[in-house]
C-alpha cells in the first residue's frame, strides 16, 4: 500500500477522475433507496439496550463489592463504555436527531457526564477528520504525535516518537492500553480552547464524571484494588476503543500538500472496510462499513449494510478501487503499514 497519494499499490493505473457529479449520483441511488431515512425504533431500542448494560454494570460493581471478582466487572463496564462512545459518534453525526440542541445535550450527557469523554473536542477533532482522512496535514487522526503514520512523518520526527518508531508495529496493541486515559486527558485539556462551545459546561460533566468515578471506586474498594480496577477498566476500554478504530485508515493511502480529490475518492480510496456478520457489526457499532460512513455520515447504523452492496457496485461501475477484508486481516495491514513507516528510523540506528 501506498503511503502518499490516492491509488493502492496493487493498482497499475489511477481511477478515471469523474468529479462530484459520481457523488451526486451515487447519492440519488441511495436516497431512491430510502437509505437515508431516520431509525427512531431502532436507536430507541439501541439506546435503551446501552443505557441497561451501562446501568447494570455499575449495579453489578455495587453488589459485587470488595472482591477481586470486581476485575470482570471492570471489563465489562470497558465494553459498556465504548459502547456508549460508539452511540456519541452516531449521535454526532446527527444519525438519531435532525436538531442541533438535542444532538449536543445527549452528546454531552453520554459523553462528557457519562464515559468521560469530552464531546467538544471531540466532536471537532472528528469533523476534521471526515473532512479530509488520512491528508497528514489535515487529518488529526493521522498527525504525528506518539506514533508516526508515513515515513515523511518518521523521518521529521524526534524524541519519544522517534524511539517508539522504530518498533511502533510491537508497540501498537500495548500502547493502546492507555488510549482511554489519553482520551481523558484530551477532553480536559481542550476546555482551555476557547473555541469549544459552551466549555465551562464541558469542563463541569468532565469533572464530575471523575469525580463520582473515583469516589466510587476508592469508597467500595480497597486501595489494592481500586487501583486494579481502574488498570483493568480503563485499558481495556482503550484497547476496545483503537480496536474499533485501528481498521478503519490506518494502512490506507495518505494525502500531502495540495492533495485534494473529489469527495468520494477522497472518502472511498482512504477507508477500509471490514467482512463479517452481525456479531461484528455490533463489536465495531457499524464503523466495520467505513467507506459507506464516511460518504454518508448521518446514514443510521443500520442502513450501511444495504449501503455497501450498492457503493461497491457503483465504484466497480466508475472504476474507483473499493477495500475490503476481514477483521483480522485489516489489523495485519495496519501494522504491516506501522512497521514500514518506521523502516528509516531502524536504518539510522546506530
Amino acid at each position: 500500500m501506498t503511503t502518499s497519494g490516492l491509488v493502492p499499490a496493487s493498482s497499475s493505473r489511477p481511477p478515471r477522475r469523474g468529479g462530484d457529479g459520481d457523488y451526486a449520483r451515487l447519492l440519488r441511488r441511495i436516497s431512491d433507496a430510502g437509505l437515508m431515512d431516520r431509525r427512531p425504533g431502532y436507536y430507541t431500542i439501541r439506546l435503551g439496550l446501552v443505557g441497561t448494560a451501562f446501568a447494570g454494570g455499575w449495579a453489578a460493581f455495587l453488589v459485587v463489592g470488595d472482591s477481586w471478582w470486581t476485575l470482570l466487572v471492570a471489563a465489562f463496564l470497558a465494553v459498556a463504555f465504548a459502547q456508549v462512545a460508539l452511540v456519541m459518534h452516531d449521535v454526532a453525526h446527527r444519525q438519531v436527531f435532525r436538531l442541533r440542541r438535542p444532538t449536543e445535550l445527549v452528546g454531552r450527557i453520554v459523553g462528557n457526564a457519562g464515559i468521560g469523554l469530552g464531546y467538544g473536542w471531540w466532536q471537532d477533532k472528528h469533523t476534521r477528520h471526515h473532512a479530509n482522512p488520512n491528508h497528514e496535514e489535515l487529518d488529526p487522526d493521522v498527525a504525528p504525535d506518539i506514533l508516526v503514520w508515513s515515513q515523511r512523518q518518521a523521518r521529521d520526527s524526534r524524541g519519544l516518537p522517534r524511539l517508539i518508531g522504530r518498533a511502533q508495529a510491537y508497540l501498537f496493541f500495548p500502547l493502546l492500553l492507555l488510549e482511554g486515559l489519553n482520551l481523558h486527558v484530551a477532553g480536559l485539556r481542550a476546555v482551555r480552547n476557547r473555541s469549544i462551545k459552551h466549555r465551562g459546561l464541558e469542563c463541569a460533566l468532565l469533572l464530575g464524571h471523575f469525580a463520582v468515578y473515583l469516589i466510587a471506586v476508592f469508597a467500595v474498594l480497597s486501595p489494592d484494588k481500586a487501583l486494579a480496577f481502574l488498570a483493568v477498566h480503563q485499558g481495556l476500554f482503550g484497547l476496545y476503543m483503537g480496536c474499533i478504530f485501528a481498521p478503519n485508515h490506518k494502512g490506507m493511502p495518505t494525502l500531502t500538500g495540495d492533495e485534494r480529490p473529489d469527495y468520494l475518492r477522497r472518502q472511498v480510496l482512504t477507508s477500509r472496510n471490514v467482512r463479517g456478520g452481525v456479531l461484528t457489526d455490533l463489536a465495531l457499532g457499524g464503523l466495520n462499513y467505513q467507506i459507506e460512513h464516511h460518504l454518508f455520515p448521518s446514514m443510521p447504523t443500520p442502513h450501511l449494510r444495504r449501503a455497501q452492496v450498492i457503493v461497491r457496485d457503483y465504484c466497480t461501475e466508475i472504476g474507483v478501487p473499493y477495500h475490503e477484508t476481514g477483521l483480522l486481516s485489516s489489523y495485519r495491514e495496519a501494522l504491516r503499514h506501522m512497521h514500514h513507516v518506521g523502516a528509516p528510523l531502524r536504518s539510522d540506528r546506530p
